[in-house]
C-alpha cells in the first residue's frame, strides 16, 4: 500500500482501499459470525395484522357466554373460560402494582366486580334469568370428549381373608381385600386390617374421608376408591381416562356435607365434583394454578387452598364459580370450616393457624384474617371442636409433637400436652366427646383424648401400624375410627 501511494494514482488507490474494505467485511464476519435475519416491513405489518385479529377473535369469545339453560360443560370446552383464567392467573400470581391492577380490572369488569365485593353472577346476571344452576341436575352433555376421569363398579365377589403368613398370595389382593379380621374385640387393637396399596407417603396430602352415609373415600396412586363402612364392602373406584395418569395426582379430597358429592383436589389445581351415587361427573373446576393442598365445605359453597396461599370459594353451581378470594403468604396444608359456617381456619407449611370471618364475596389481597398464631411446626391437623365454639385443636409436626386447643377469639392458647411424636392427623368424634389424633415415630399409633376445658388428658393409644398414621376419619355414629398407613394398611378400630 505504501508503494502505491507513492505512485500517487488516484484509481489504484481507490481500488487497494475498496479491496481491503471487503477483507475486513469479510474478517469481522467471520469473528462475529452470521448475522441474524432481520425481517421485512411487510413481514412484521403481516405479524402485527394478524396477532390483532388473534386478539379481537378472543375478546369477541370471552363475551359470549353460554346460556344458563345449557349444560355446563367440561373445563376444556367452556367458551366462557377465558375470563375465570384470567381470574386465576391475577390470583394466582404474585400482586402487582396498583397502577397496572387498576388498567387489568379496567379492562375486564368480571374481575372489577369481584374487587368491589360483587359476585360475579349479580355482576353479568341477564335479564330475566337466573344466574345458577343446580349442578346435581345437569343434564349429560353427548358431544363432549370422553370424560378424563371414569367410574368402575368393584367386582363382587367373595375373597378369602389373608393372614400374615400368606406372603405367597399378596400380589392377588386388591384394594380394600380384607388382610386380618380379629375374631374377638381385643383392646387397644384394630378389628379389621385391610390394604391400601400405593398410598402416597405425604405428611402434607388429606386423602381420607368419610361421608354422613358412611361411605368412605380413600386415594390411591391416581385412582379414588369408595367404600361401604356399613357393609364392608368396596363400591368402586375413580381413575384417571388411560393414558393420563400423571395429570391426576391427587393431593385432597372430600365429602360434601350432605354426602352427595365427593370433592378431588389434584397437584396441577383442578378439582373435581363427581356424584357417586349416579356414577357421574359433576363438574370439573380449574381452581389453582398449583397443588390443591385443602378443601372444605360451606354448605352449597366450596372452598379450596393452594401451596401458593391462595385461598378460593366456590359456586359448583354457578356459570362462572368463583365468587371470593384471600390470599396468605405460606402454602396452605389444610382448611375447614367452623360447624357454625362463620370462621375459616387456615394452617400453613410455616406454622401459622389463620382464623377468616365469613365474609367471603369478592377478591380482596388486602383482607387479614381475623386472628392468625404460630407454632414450631406445619399446621397441617387441625380441626373445630363440634361442641365447643371458637375451640380449634391443632397438632405439631416432627419438631413439635405438641397437641393444643386454641381459643380463636382471643388468639391464646388453652391448653397444650406433649405426645412425643408427630401428630400426622386429627379428627373429633362428637357423640363420644372424644378427640382422635394419628402419630408417626417412634410408635405409628392412633391416640384418644377427653377434653374437658380446660384440661386434655390421654384415654387410649391404639397400636397395629408398621409406619406412621398419614389419614383419620370416623363413621357417621361414631362408633368406628378409620385409619390409613404409610405402610399401605387400613385399619378399623372400635370407639
Amino acid at each position: 500500500m505504501e508503494m502505491q501511494l507513492k505512485t500517487g494514482n488516484p484509481h489504484e488507490l481507490e481500488e487497494v482501499l475498496s479491496h481491503d474494505a471487503s477483507m475486513i467485511r469479510r474478517m469481522l464476519t467471520d469473528f462475529t459470525g452470521k448475522r441474524r435475519h432481520r425481517p421485512s416491513e411487510e413481514q412484521l405489518d403481516a405479524h402485527q395484522l394478524t396477532y390483532k385479529r388473534f386478539r379481537s377473535r378472543i375478546q369477541r369469545n370471552s363475551r359470549q357466554g353460554p346460556a344458563v339453560s345449557t349444560p355446563v360443560a367440561p373445563w376444556r370446552q367452556q367458551s366462557f373460560e377465558f375470563d375465570p383464567v384470567c381470574q386465576q392467573l391475577q390470583l394466582d400470581s404474585p400482586p402487582k402494582n396498583h397502577e397496572s391492577a387498576q388498567r387489568v380490572l379496567q379492562d375486564k369488569p368480571q374481575e372489577a366486580a369481584l374487587a368491589r365485593g360483587v359476585s360475579p353472577c349479580e355482576a353479568f346476571k341477564p335479564s330475566n334469568t337466573p344466574c345458577c344452576v343446580d349442578a346435581s341436575r345437569l343434564p349429560a352433555i353427548k358431544n363432549a370428549t370422553e370424560p378424563e376421569w371414569v367410574w368402575t363398579a368393584a367386582v363382587k365377589e367373595g375373597r378369602i381373608p389373608q393372614q400374615a403368613g400368606s406372603g405367597d398370595r399378596r400380589h392377588d389382593l386388591q384394594p380394600f381385600d380384607v388382610l386380618n379380621e380379629a375374631p374377638v374385640n381385643l383392646q387397644g387393637k384394630s378389628v379389621m386390617k385391610l390394604l391400601a396399596p400405593s398410598l402416597l407417603n405425604d405428611y402434607y396430602t388429606n386423602l381420607l374421608d368419610c361421608s354422613c352415609d358412611g361411605l368412605v373415600a380413600l386415594a390411591l396412586g391416581s385412582s379414588v376408591y369408595i367404600w361401604n363402612s356399613e357393609t364392608r364392602a368396596l363400591v368402586g373406584h375413580l381413575d384417571p381416562q388411560l393414558g393420563r395418569p400423571h395429570r391426576h395426582s391427587i393431593s385432597s379430597l372430600c365429602w360434601s356435607r350432605d354426602g352427595r358429592a365427593l370433592c378431588i383436589g389434584t397437584r396441577r389445581g383442578q378439582i373435581q365434583l363427581w356424584d357417586v351415587e349416579q356414577k357421574q361427573s359433576v363438574r370439573c373446576l380449574l381452581s389453582h394454578l398449583s397443588v390443591v393442598g385443602g378443601l372444605s365445605w360451606k354448605q352449597q359453597l366450596l372452598s379450596s387452598g393452594s401451596v401458593l396461599g391462595h385461598i378460593h370459594h366456590l359456586d359448583p353451581r354457578a356459570s362462572t364459580p368463583l365468587v371470593g378470594a384471600a390470599v396468605q403468604k405460606e402454602a396452605i396444608c389444610s382448611l375447614q370450616w367452623s360447624p357454625e359456617d362463620d370462621c375459616l381456619a387456615s394452617g400453613s407449611t410455616e406454622g401459622h393457624l389463620r382464623i377468616w370471618d365469613g365474609d367471603i364475596t369478592g377478591v380482596k389481597r388486602s383482607r387479614q384474617p381475623v386472628t392468625t398464631v404460630k407454632q414450631p411446626s406445619a399446621v397441617k391437623a387441625m380441626g373445630w371442636c363440634p361442641w365447643q365454639r371458637q375451640v380449634i385443636a391443632t397438632g405439631g409436626g416432627w419438631n413439635d409433637g405438641e397437641l393444643r386447643m386454641w381459643d380463636t377469639l382471643s388468639g391464646s392458647c388453652l391448653t397444650s400436652i406433649s405426645t412425643n411424636s408427630q401428630i400426622c392427623s386429627l379428627r373429633w368424634a362428637e357423640k363420644k366427646r372424644y378427640l382422635i389424633t394419628s402419630h408417626g415415630l417412634p410408635h405409628h399409633q392412633v391416640a384418644r383424648w377427653r377434653w374437658e376445658f380446660p384440661s386434655i388428658s390421654p384415654i387410649t393409644q391404639l397400636t397395629g401400624h408398621s409406619h406412621r398414621v398419614l389419614h383419620l376419619a370416623v363413621n357417621p355414629d361414631n362408633t368406628q375410627i378409620f385409619s390409613a398407613g404409610a405402610d399401605q394398611r387400613f385399619h378399623i378400630w372400635d370407639l
